[in-house]
């Protein structure tokens, strides 16, 4: 009897560091230090250097100086010209590394770095992260109803 082949569909705490790295493979080592740092402990800490790191990887370079010049008021899609195919591939990524699933509902009221830090760091604590939640109530948000 042969044996089933092996999935991709590896469980986020069963990702080794190989394939971690492998996943980044196009960040930098901070990023992959944060995102092994934060597979280890889950300490809300860690979110923010992945979840700009991963970001960093899609920016255009000339606009890659904005994500450590601004603070998590920098707008995704206004400051750093993100669309929403892009914004589709770092929340993949973004799920795939910290090990959590974000909805397309949630994703629309993520519109700043803070607001997808705060979001990933309330999931992971098991906290209400929907775009009703703390998350949502951003100023930009309101703007966009």
């Amino acid at each position: 009897m042969s044996q089933p082949p092996e999935t991709s569909s590896t469980a986020p705490d069963q990702v080794t560091e190989a394939q971690l790295r492998d996943s980044l493979r196009r960040c930098s080592e901070q990023t992959i230090q944060a995102a092994l740092a934060y597979r280890q402990t889950k300490a809300p800490a860690h979110t923010l250097p992945v979840v700009v790191g991963i970001i960093e990887r899609y920016v255009d370079p000339e606009l890659r100086a904005k994500l450590t010049e601004a603070g998590e008021d920098l707008r995704l899609v206004e400051d750093l010209g993100l669309d929403s195919l892009t914004m589709m591939e770092i929340v993949m990524l973004v799920e795939e590394v910290v090990g959590l699933t974000i909805s397309n509902d949630e994703l629309r009221g993520l519109l700043t770095v803070g607001d997808i830090r705060t979001f990933i760091d309330r999931k992971a604590a098991g906290l209400d992260a929907s775009p009703a939640s703390p998350v949502g109530d951003h100023p930009a948000a309101a703007a966009q109803a």
